[in-house]
């Protein structure tokens, strides 16, 4: 017997014409990034903090040496970047603005310790090789093969050697970015919840096209630790020794030096499950039993649909950024559970939450 037909329900006039400004908002939504990409070429938020903070549109316009003739057009920039909060209006007469935490990230210049330059980030995820990606999307789901839409577009690999030889310029700034992404926050790490590393004496950072900078803060932190950083050979030739941490070129997927503890942060979202248990079994066999003190210690993204919207679409948006780039996804702890038993952990456990990030430990 055939099951009934669901019943339509007709959406009431209020409901459609809200749904028509939502169809609107979300298929300009792109403007915004667009309009976030023009703001740090301009160097605006920059200019902000060298005029002291605040700037009106002819300030700007002044400082950055704009024609006269954009002003009007620029305020309607800004105006649009002050709503989601990228910039604050100050004073809504004079349409002043400010930074605001979001916009500080994008500042060139600043000594501050753990001040990093988010922009490299921002104009690698905004570049034509990403938009490309996005506007053949449609293409790629009807291609049969499981090869990352990166590769299938440009016939290389994003921060590998055939990326860097098709185009250096762009390999620059990925790489650039990659290293602002996984290294900004670990001098917050290491404030908020030092005590994970505790009685640690030795510990494996696994790194992917890293530079050593989680490494070595955590071996000025913890003094007594002996710290390992593996990575590829052509990425440890490029880190200059400096005698605290011991580095060492290598291959995860192959092995990974003994250790009480391995760490990867921000490293198994690049991969596939079945890479990652590849990995991770490798990690197993690098550390003791728990009774040891033995854990495998992980920085990742976790997604969460009971955290707050903004936080929740922000770790999607980074899945299918993943999904198009590397071929890698983003896991909420159901995933995560799946590829720790199947790399051989007995448990696991998720130790804080950590912005849009979590830290994860699995135990043999």
């Amino acid at each position: 017997m055939a099951a009934p037909a669901p019943s339509i329900v007709v959406p009431t006039d209020a409901e459609l014409l809200q749904a028509q400004a939502d169809l609107w908002r979300h298929s300009l939504c792109y403007l915004k990034s667009m309009a976030l990409k023009c703001a740090v070429e301009l160097g605006i938020p920059t200019a902000i903090h060298r005029l002291g903070g605040s700037a009106s549109i002819p300030d700007l316009i002044t400082a950055l040496s704009l024609p006269v003739v954009k002003q009007q057009f620029l305020s309607r920039l800004m105006r649009l970047l002050a709503s989601p909060g990228v910039f604050s209006v100050v004073d809504t007469t004079e349409a002043i603005y400010s930074l605001t935490p979001l916009s500080y990230l994008l500042v060139d210049g600043i000594a501050a310790d753990g001040h990093m330059n988010h922009a490299p980030f921002l104009l690698t995820v905004t570049a034509k090789h990403y938009i490309d990606l996005a506007m053949g999307l449609t293409n790629w789901f009807k291609q049969d093969g499981k090869k990352p839409p990166f590769d299938h577009v440009h016939g290389a690999s994003l921060f590998e050697e055939s990326m860097e030889r098709l185009d250096p310029e762009f390999h620059k700034m990925a790489m650039q970015g990659l290293i602002v992404h996984d290294n900004f926050g670990t001098d917050i790490a290491l404030r908020e919840f030092s005590d994970i590393f505790q009685g640690i004496n030795s510990l494996t950072d696994c790194c992917y096209h890293g530079d050593g900078t989680t490494a070595k803060a955590i071996a000025k932190a913890f003094p007594q630790m002996k710290v390992t950083v593996l990575d590829l050979p052509q990425e440890i030739h490029k880190i200059p020794a400096d005698g605290v941490v011991n580095y060492v070129g290598g291959n995860m997927f192959k092995s990974i030096p003994r250790a009480q503890v391995v760490m990867l942060k921000m490293v198994l979202h690049h991969w596939s499950d079945e890479d990652c248990v590849k990995i991770l079994a490798n990690c197993k066999k690098a550390i003791p039993s728990r009774e040891g003190g033995g854990k495998v210690l992980i920085g990742d993204i976790v997604l969460d649909p009971a955290s707050d919207p903004v936080m929740f679409e922000t770790q999607l948006l980074m899945d299918v950024c993943m999904m198009l780039m590397k071929g890698g996804r983003q896991r909420d702890l159901n995933d995560w559970r799946d590829i720790f038993m199947k790399a051989g952990f007995s448990d696991f456990k998720l130790v804080k939450k950590f912005g849009a990030r979590g830290v994860l430990e699995a135990y043999p």
